[in-house]
């Protein structure tokens, strides 16, 4: 009997149901069950979610009618004849499966077993890998068997691996064997075989590969064959879903570009002429049909994942960027310009887009700012999907003259674009104008104009940008006050730790409305993932050490509380490395009367390491005496060895008035002593200094494990030690 297209499933499906006895399985593109154990194949589901300002995802139900029509119109359609397993192989591979998967075998023997199940798949592999049953067997038998016997059946089945690849079952079936192939590239000698069976998938892959673009098993499969070719990773989620938090990391510079091509790829080399064979040809094949790709969810997903892949290598981008813009050669004309314009405000285009923008040689990105978004950037700012095209493009700008014209039509828009919800433009010109040290005063100053009202004090300045929706969408803006119990903006956040790292001689209106924040105000920030944050970056910025103290000390009688929390114990922590000695013993103190419940928490016992809260319990002066001691010799280390800024900063930083001595008399006492011991001995200093053995355990009772400082009688006393230490040695 034949079964012709989907129709054909719930009756097919009901059949092998009868035959193999498990009914009530139904799978899903995601995972799928046998034998009660759970199997995932790594895909991520493409679910139509409603786009999110933080990361560059559009919702899909924003496409236009015109698009969505003309997609449906356009879309080939591939039916082929699904012939249904015979019982007698059926029965077959079901013992198969019971074999392999319900006893406990040897490696050698089940890659026997494999390699001679697949031996009976010849002539049947696309009923077998389309059959919904039998797909999950042959899917442990290609994870089980030698390369060669993959390989024999990867060849024997390629001029139908299109086929299988677009079937819900037989997707799974191929990325499996492409996963093995891929694993099997560890081994020596390995490389020409594979090279030989890729060969051939790909040849049949470049007949028609638009039908696979545009299908959602097909596209998954396609975009795992151009990482294998390429030797990424094939389970990367850089090429198989849309990672909002990477592209926000990356644009606002808490995360390296690809564009360069310095991406992490996997320990092989892969087959980059092969990767460039496959896309060109799926080009050349697919130029009638760019229109369509450009609009494709899963179409456009598979140009990203090659653009991608080619990052670095200027010259075939050149040549592939321009077929895949539509362009006539490589000139951006007139009406590539009108039609580009209208085409980034659909969802899959947007994306493709920004992928674009993120790996073009500098000459090309030049030509797209100039000859296609100069005079629209503040009109697509505004569109919930050209936004984010709009942001990939100043992230990825390349020279002041980029930045200085997308400032001339954004830099006094800031206000507008908060009020449109599209801060995400605003956090990516701040990033770029302070990854290219350009425009970041003016980047300051229009920021503070776009929250403040003139005359305001710049106490309100932090606040407002760490709710920056809620204020703006407030009508009586004159009173707006701080909303307790509301979480913080996650854009705002971000673009206030840019801001605390640009230089201070910026951001004095920051630092002062950060210092400024009531104590139960900060409390809040502190608790908030991405207030915490921000606290953090402004006890790493240039902010001398008083300002740092000013804030700190608001923390006083909060320390324990803080430290149980998962956000607020990394504060604790920055607190504790900017914080004087007596700040230090402050923190200590507090974090000792909670130290049970602190040591229970995920991070509770890193502090009490290295706060050393068990030493203060029990000899607070010891405890107080290394930290001098530590910080006297960082000190030392810093006025040796550090700039001049270094020495500056650090200095201000760690300056107390409740020291007896100052730093420099500390630290001229020091050399002191280590001169007066040098000329007193006859051996070298270090031979004197007494280390700890490895195999030595380190005392109880907070007892220190050197002195703090190097004296006389404490190097005699060592080596007396050890002397004695010899002579027992010697005796026994």
């Amino acid at each position: 009997m034949v079964a012709i297209g989907s129709k054909a499933l719930p009756l097919r499906r009901h059949r092998n149901c009868d035959s193999v006895g498990e009914c009530s399985m139904a799978r899903e593109d995601d995972t799928y069950n046998q034998g009660g154990r759970k199997r995932n194949m790594g895909r991520k589901s493409m679910k139509k979610s409603k786009g999110v300002e933080s990361g560059g995802a559009a919702s899909e139900t924003h496409k236009s009618n015109q698009y969505s029509n003309n997609q449906e119109s356009s879309v080939p359609h591939t039916s082929f004849l699904r012939q249904q397993v015979d019982p007698e192989t059926a029965k077959y591979f079901a013992e198969i499966s019971n074999v392999i998967e319900g006893t406990e075998i040897d490696m050698e023997e089940r890659s026997s077993i494999c390699g001679n199940a697949l031996e009976e798949t010849r002539g049947k592999e696309v009923e077998l890998a389309t059959d919904y049953i039998i797909s999950h067997t042959l899917q442990t038998l290609l994870q089980g068997c030698a390369l060669d016997q993959l390989c024999t059946f990867l060849q024997n089945c390629s001029k139908d691996f299109p086929q299988i690849s677009m079937d819900r079952s037989g997707s799974h079936v191929a990325e499996t064997a492409l996963k093995s192939l891929a694993s099997h590239l560890q081994e020596n000698g390995t490389q020409s075989l594979i090279e030989v069976t890729l060969n051939e998938i790909c040849q049949a892959i470049v007949v028609n590969p638009v039908d696979v673009m545009v299908n959602c098993h097909g596209s998954h499969v396609l975009r795992s064959l151009l990482c294998l070719c390429k030797g990424t990773p094939l389970d990367s989620s850089d090429f198989h879903s849309k990672k909002s938090s990477a592209a926000l990391a990356q644009r606002l510079n808490f995360k390296s570009s690809r564009s360069d091509g310095s991406g992490s790829y996997g320990l092989h080399p892969g087959f980059p002429d092969m990767l460039k064979f496959l896309v060109s040809e799926i080009l050349k094949a697919a130029k009638k049909d760019i229109e369509l790709l450009q609009v494709d969810q899963y179409g456009s997903l598979v140009l990203q994942t090659a653009l991608k892949l080619l990052a670095g290598d200027e010259q075939e981008l050149m040549h592939v960027i321009p077929v895949i813009l539509g362009c006539k050669g490589n000139l951006i004309d007139t009406n590539v310009v009108k039609r580009l314009l209208s085409l980034v405000k659909q969802p899959a285009f947007s994306h493709l887009m920004e992928v674009i923008l993120e790996v073009a040689p500098e000459t090309l990105y030049s030509e797209l700012i100039t000859k296609v978004f100069r005079n629209s950037l503040f009109e697509m700012s505004s569109h919930h999907c050209g936004n984010f095209v709009i942001q990939a493009l100043i992230s990825h700008a390349r020279s002041e003259d980029h930045v200085e014209l997308i400032w001339t039509e954004l830099g006094k828009k800031f206000k507008d674009v908060f009020g449109m919800g599209k801060s995400g433009v605003v956090a990516s010109l701040l990033a770029t104008c302070h990854r290219l040290h350009t425009h970041e005063q003016q980047c300051c100053q229009a920021l503070i104009g776009a929250v403040c009202m003139e005359n305001e004090p710049p106490r309100c300045i932090v606040p407002r940008i760490l709710f920056l929706d809620n204020y703006f969408y407030c009508k009586d803006k004159s009173n707006w006050d701080w909303p307790s119990g509301a979480r913080m903006h996650t854009i705002g956040t971000l673009i206030l730790q840019t801001v605390f790292r640009l230089p201070t001689d910026f951001i004095h209106a920051f630092i002062s409305s950060m210092t400024s924040l009531e104590e139960n105000h900060l409390l809040d920030t502190t608790k908030d993932s991405g207030g915490a944050r921000v606290i953090e970056a402004f006890l790493n910025s240039e902010a001398s050490g008083k300002q740092k103290r000013k804030l700190i000390i608001k923390f006083k009688g909060h320390f324990g509380e803080l430290s149980v929390l998962q956000s607020g114990s990394f504060t604790v922590e920055k607190c504790f490395d900017v914080s004087s000695v007596a700040l230090r013993e402050v923190i200590v103190s507090e974090l000792s009367e909670v130290q049970a419940e602190l040591s229970k928490t995920k991070q509770g016992p890193h502090l009490l390491r290295k706060f050393d809260v068990d030493g203060y319990a029990k000899r607070p002066d010891q405890w107080k005496s290394r930290q001098t001691s530590r910080e006297s010799t960082y000190n030392d280390f810093i006025s040796t060895f550090g700039s001049n800024t270094t020495k500056s900063s650090y200095k201000e930083a760690h300056s107390t008035h409740d020291r007896p001595k100052s730093q420099q008399e500390k630290l001229k006492d020091m050399r002191k002593e280590i001169d007066t011991h040098l000329t007193s001995s006859h051996t070298p200093f270090l031979a004197n200094k007494p280390f700890k053995s490895s195999g030595q355990k380190r005392h109880s009772e907070g007892n220190e494990s050197r002195p703090a400082k190097f004296t006389k009688h404490n190097v005699e006393d060592v080596a007396k030690s050890k002397k004695s230490h010899r002579k027992r040695k010697h005796d026994g």
